[in-house]
């Protein structure tokens, strides 16, 4: 019941996770990320071991396919998962179960995976995926160009709710707050609401593109 992306910024080596939904909170449960380790979204019936497990194997060392693949042999309600990894080698992974809702699916692009079900279409995550090849700049502002034009392309079928931006290792404000942790909780319109939080939050900061 959610859109997403997750990425990894090749030079910077900076990850994220961008995505919106219609229900509230969606920040507080679907993306997860750590700095030189990986970038997870967690959604359908969400399930946030996948999440802070999935980071874990990461650093384990696994690659983000056999972390998958070790969480999804323990889920007894896999099927109903959706869940795409990218790690700071840019190396993927991605499952979407057989019981979610259409539409539903992911498309794996350059440095990026973007998946998302009960949507209005395929269009919705290959508007993401292309958008964010297509863009240049900074991994935030790729990120949410890529939410921007999901949601333009259709989003979630159901309607609108929440959003959020998760970006680490990226230059935030200083050296010493490389996190970047931008949520829309409940609106009527959240991709927008969440680029003029992030715009409000540049100009605040006076930090330049």
């Amino acid at each position: 019941m959610t859109f997403s992306i997750v990425a990894l910024d090749a030079k910077t080596k900076a990850l994220g996770v961008a995505v919106s939904t219609a229900v509230p909170a969606v920040g507080s449960v679907v993306p997860h990320v750590e700095s030189g380790v990986g970038a997870i979204a967690t959604q359908a019936q969400t399930n946030v071991f996948y999440g802070k497990e999935g980071l874990k194997l990461l650093k384990e060392g696994l690659s983000p396919q056999r972390a998958l693949e070790t969480m999804l042999q323990n889920d007894p309600d896999r099927e109903k998962r959706q869940v795409i990894i990218i790690d700071a080698q840019g190396r993927t992974a991605s499952f979407t179960g057989k019981e979610n809702v259409e539409w539903k699916g992911h498309m794996v692009g350059k440095d990026c995976i973007a998946a998302g079900n009960t949507l209005a279409g395929s269009r919705v995550v290959k508007a993401m995926m292309q958008t964010f090849e297509a863009t240049e700049g900074e991994l935030a502002e790729r990120l949410l160009k890529a939410l921007e034009a999901g949601q333009e392309a259709g989003g979630d079928k159901r309607g609108r709710m929440s959003a959020a931006l998760l970006v680490v290792g990226e230059r935030w404000i200083s050296e010493t707050r490389p996190l970047l942790d931008l949520r829309v909780d409940a609106h009527y319109d959240p991709v927008t609401e969440l680029r003029r939080v992030y715009t409000v939050s540049r100009d605040y900061f006076q930090i330049s593109e």
